[in-house]
Parts: C-alpha cells; sequence; structure tokens
C-alpha cells in the first residue's frame, strides 16, 4: 500500500520574501498506513500568507509550529481517501480536508480529517479562509443596517469574501483596500465592493463618512490610517497582519504599528485580534451559511488555481507580490 509522494520541503530559511530557491521538490516512498492511519491523495492545498511567519525562523507563539530547513511545509488541502482501516468511519474515495498539503499522498489519522460538507456545491470551497472574515464579522464586531464596512487586504481569501459576507450580513456600504487599479475594477464588478482604495489615495478625502467596522487583514499604516476615520463606537477586528508578512525585509514574524490611542479612548473604539481556535463553532456554521449563499447565487468564490506541484515554490512567491485574486490554491495531477 506504500506510494511514492512528491513534497516540497524548505532548503533554507529565507532572507526576506521566500523564492523559489528556498524550496526543494523531493520524492518520497510512504510507509505503510499502520494504527488507524488513512492514505489520502491531496487533489489541491491551500497557498496562505501566513506560511512567511512560519518560514522565516523567528516565529513565537503560533498556533501551528514553525518550519524549519529540512521540513515539509503544511497546510489545508482538500483530498481524496485512498485507504482506510475496516473500522474507520471514512472510506475510499470519500474527500475530506486535513492539514498536511504541500505533498502528493498523505498519511493521517481520521480524526485530523474533516469529511467535506455534501452540501457545498464545489469540495473546493471547503478550502476558504471565509471562516475567519465570518467569525471576525459574527463574533467580534456585529454588523447593523447602517454600517460602513471597511476590508483591507480585500482581494486576498479572507478579503474577496469577507465584503460580501458583511452585505449579506447587512452592511449598507462596503469599501475595502488593495495593491492595484486591476484588482480594485475587480472587486467592485465581480465582489459587489461599492469602493476601493489603492495606495494612491486619500483615505480622509475617500472615508470622510468614516467607517463603522473593520476587518483588518494588513496592519501597518492601514490600520493606523482606519483609526483616523473610525466613527464613535467603531469596531475592529484584525485578522491578519500582511504589512509584516509581505514586507521584503524581515522574518514576517512582527507587523509593528503606530495610531493615536487617544483616538480609540475618545472614539469609544473596540479593537480585538480573531483567531478560529477561539471560537470552535464558527467554522460549522460558516459552512452551512456558505454552501446556502453559493446554492442560491449569493456570494462568489474567486479562486487562482496553479497546476502542478513543481509549480508551487512560485506560486507561492506569485501571492506575497500581490499577483493572486482570491483564494489561492495548487492543483495536484490525478
Amino acid at each position: 500500500m506504500s506510494v511514492l509522494s512528491r513534497e516540497i520541503r524548505l532548503a533554507a530559511t529565507p532572507r526576506g520574501l521566500p523564492a523559489p530557491t528556498d524550496f526543494t521538490v523531493t520524492e518520497t516512498r510512504l510507509p505503510d498506513p499502520v494504527d488507524g492511519q488513512l492514505l489520502l491523495r491531496n487533489h489541491q492545498f491551500l497557498l496562505f500568507a501566513g506560511l512567511r511567519t512560519l518560514l522565516g525562523g523567528a516565529a513565537r507563539n503560533t498556533p501551528v509550529p514553525a518550519l524549519a530547513p529540512g521540513d515539509t511545509l503544511y497546510g489545508p488541502a482538500l483530498a481524496e481517501v485512498i485507504h482506510a482501516p475496516d473500522d474507520s468511519p471514512l472510506r475510499p474515495g470519500d474527500l475530506v480536508t486535513h492539514f498536511l498539503g504541500w505533498r502528493e499522498y498523505a498519511l493521517a489519522p481520521a480524526s485530523q480529517c474533516t469529511p467535506v460538507a455534501p452540501e457545498l456545491p464545489d469540495p473546493l470551497a471547503q478550502l476558504s479562509s471565509g471562516g475567519a472574515a465570518f467569525g471576525a464579522l459574527t463574533r467580534l464586531t456585529g454588523v447593523r443596517e447602517d454600517d460602513i464596512v471597511l476590508v483591507t487586504g480585500a482581494a486576498g481569501g479572507v478579503g474577496s469574501l469577507a465584503g460580501q459576507i458583511a452585505r449579506l450580513l447587512g452592511a449598507k456600504r462596503v469599501i475595502g483596500t488593495t495593491s492595484s487599479p486591476r484588482k480594485a475594477g475587480r472587486l467592485v464588478t465581480e465582489l459587489g465592493y461599492d469602493d476601493v482604495l489603492t495606495g494612491t489615495d486619500d483615505w480622509g478625502a475617500r472615508l470622510a463618512d468614516g467607517i463603522d467596522v473593520l476587518v483588518d487583514t494588513v496592519g501597518g499604516a492601514q490600520l493606523a490610517a482606519a483609526v483616523d476615520v473610525a466613527r464613535r463606537g467603531a469596531r475592529f477586528a484584525l485578522v491578519g497582519a500582511l504589512s509584516g508578512q509581505l514586507a521584503a525585509e524581515g522574518t514576517g514574524a512582527t507587523a509593528p504599528v503606530a495610531f493615536d490611542a487617544y483616538q480609540l479612548v475618545l472614539k469609544g473604539v473596540s479593537l480585538r485580534g480573531y483567531l478560529g481556535v477561539d471560537h470552535p463553532g464558527v467554522e460549522a456554521e460558516w459552512i452551512a451559511r456558505f454552501a446556502h449563499w453559493l446554492r442560491a447565487g449569493e456570494i462568489r468564490f474567486p479562486v487562482t488555481r496553479t497546476t502542478g506541484i513543481e509549480r508551487a515554490p512560485q506560486a507561492l512567491r506569485d501571492l506575497f507580490e500581490g499577483k493572486q485574486f482570491g483564494t489561492a490554491v495548487v492543483e495536484l495531477a490525478e
């Protein structure tokens, strides 16, 4: 039952943004499944900016372990069960998600695999990062009828869904930020954003009416600017730290920001960080809502696909350089 599998390993701790030369494609033979393990064949795996922090050699207090040279990368993956023990609730042919991406085949116990929700029209949707946006908006900030919602990093995996979710939850106006006019145009025409700011825009003029809710995936100067335009009682949810993770220098493990804390006091602004592990019921609720919205045609799920595991290191670099739109995945050959 053992199989040959290609996987992506870290060859060297990156200096600055990871480059394809920091990785190797290695062929390895998996041992036979033991002790209730499933043999899984990965169909797709997710690219996510948080890998920069795990690869940089300076990660501290992260929910998942950092990666050292020689380690195989990991992350969310959609897979098919190839072999399962007779007493397993999962059977060959079942589709599951798990956390051993960046390889063609994986061995994992059933307890670490989540069956794909049958109500999803596309199994790949279970790899979306929308659960973080949904959790931030429903558990930390809420959305009220007259709210103006700002989403930073709106063209990413979280942001491309966050604005749509905010609208479906009742927001009056949804505004995003992104790095290029091309992506800004897509956010408006394809995903229903009312307005999108790029790096050259005057935030004070474009956000003269202020904001009530912030879903922040960037931090840095954009978080500071959001404080300046916050309305009384604004609610901020911090979901990511792209300003540090996408920086050309450093390790991606920090995202310093300087803002006027006195404004938070005067305006009564709440500011909270969101981690999915702190809200265990969110993911199941999100998948149910996401499936309904997808089937009703009320939400779009933009995906950038790269085919072939050997192209994964370059696809990750493209993600760091802002060349992807929506959820970014690597698809593996049959």
